[in-house]
């Protein structure tokens, strides 16, 4: 193919350039907020944001099990809300801001929005479509190359997810023991049986 070029890729890992370390503590802090959200509601606290000049265009959290759509990622129900806020499902210049790395589905989609930029918290090792497993962005066949920045409040965004796996396995564990509890209450006294 005549004329293509592999393009040069700025990526960055735990860095955060002076000019934008104060814009994006910000926003990662309102991207951990929403992720609280997600967390009130028993979802995987993940947290989105869309900023374009310094403005918040739109925001998401994960709702996927409450929304019954598995297409319902925090990054997703961002975008989403930002194309409708700007009548425009392209979103060139803007910047998307997200708790943990986004997955293949999620990337593919800041792709096609076109966002310039891509700024997250937490690495998300066994699904992570930037760093951890398939570095999309750095596909040549991609027809945009989002910037993208990882590594911003890596520790508080990493803990809200730890926080709530260690809860949920806290309750199911808790469960499990009542459960064994009330079948062994129910075979020791016989007048609680059905039978």
């Amino acid at each position: 193919m005549t004329g293509w070029k592999k393009p040069i890729l700025l990526t960055v890992f735990c860095y955060i350039s002076p000019m934008n370390e104060n814009n994006d503590l910000y926003w990662m802090s309102r991207a951990l907020q929403l992720a609280e959200q997600a967390a009130v509601v028993d979802e995987v606290p993940v947290g989105a944001v869309v900023v374009l000049d310094n403005q918040m265009i739109g925001e998401g959290w994960n709702q996927p099990i409450s929304g019954q759509d598995p297409s319902a990622h925090a990054e997703i129900m961002a975008l989403r809300d930002a194309a409708k806020n700007m009548a425009n499902y392209r979103l060139s210049d803007a910047t998307l801001y997200v708790t943990i790395e986004p997955c293949t589905m999620c990337a593919g989609a800041i792709v096609h929005a076109r966002i310039k930029r891509v700024v997250f918290g937490a690495l998300e090792p066994k699904a992570g479509a930037v760093v951890s497993q398939s570095q999309l962005f750095e596909q040549p066949w991609l027809n945009h190359w989002p910037e993208w920045t990882g590594g911003v409040m890596a520790e508080s965004c990493r803990e809200a997810i730890s926080r709530f796996f260690r809860r949920r396995r806290a309750e199911k564990k808790a469960a499990k023991l009542a459960s064994r509890c009330d079948c062994s209450a129910t075979h020791d006294n016989p007048e609680q049986s059905d039978g």
